[in-house]
């Protein structure tokens, strides 16, 4: 199936938020980035990448002072980024591979404000996946092996980090509906009903 768009994902911890992602991209046969980023700019910036994954989609309070004293900019990159904590090189390293991907390939993407990255890219569509809190609580404990007795607190947290990062990067409310093109509330549906509504959503903008 062919595909013309970019995809960016914005998901609730435990809304199957990478499931549908990556499914999708396979479905459109295209390329799929959510931790494959990290290994990227881990490659880039010759920095660890389990040094890279400790802090990956975690913000920190540098980056203001960085772009007050002017060190930053999006064209071209820090030029004091050694200076910088690991969480804003390694936001400022997955914003410049997310550019320079878009600029040759269509893909699905997951988190890194990607929404907010290409915001000006003319072929984007944005999705944000949802789900009740139980169903997410139930997810963590099945497939993230999270203790039952602080599921719904890891969960809270988590996405409470995604909140932050989102805010702090791209100056936006994570979650908030108007900044997406198409929200999906999971709870009651399979990752390929996800995929489905997804694919007919890009359907029905091929038609326009």
């Amino acid at each position: 199936m062919s595909c013309d768009k970019i995809i960016t994902i914005t998901r609730q911890f435990g809304s199957g938020g990478h499931e549908i992602g990556e499914a999708l991209a396979k479905k459109l046969e295209i390329p799929f980035y959510d931790k494959e980023l990290i290994s990227l700019a881990a490659k880039e910036s010759g920095i660890s990448p389990e040094v890279f994954d400790e802090v990956d989609e975690k913000a920190t309070n540098s980056l203001l002072y960085s772009l007050s004293v002017g060190l930053y900019n999006y064209g071209n990159g820090f030029s004091s980024m050694g200076d910088l904590p690991v969480n804003d090189r390694l936001y400022i390293l997955q914003h410049k591979i997310i550019k320079e991907l878009a600029e040759k390939e269509n893909f699905v993407v997951v988190g890194r404000c990607a929404d907010y990255v290409l915001k000006d890219n003319p072929n984007i569509v944005k999705v944000f996946i949802y789900a009740d809190i139980d169903s997410r609580v139930k997810r963590a404990v099945d497939r993230r092996d999270i203790d039952p007795a602080r599921a719904k607190q890891a969960v809270i947290k988590a996405d409470k980090a995604r909140a932050n990062y989102y805010s702090f990067y791209s100056g936006k409310k994570w979650g908030l509906a108007d900044n997406y093109d198409l929200c999906i509330n999971s709870t009651h549906i399979s990752t390929d009903q996800a995929v489905e509504i997804i694919l007919s959503y890009l359907d029905i903008l091929n038609k326009k």
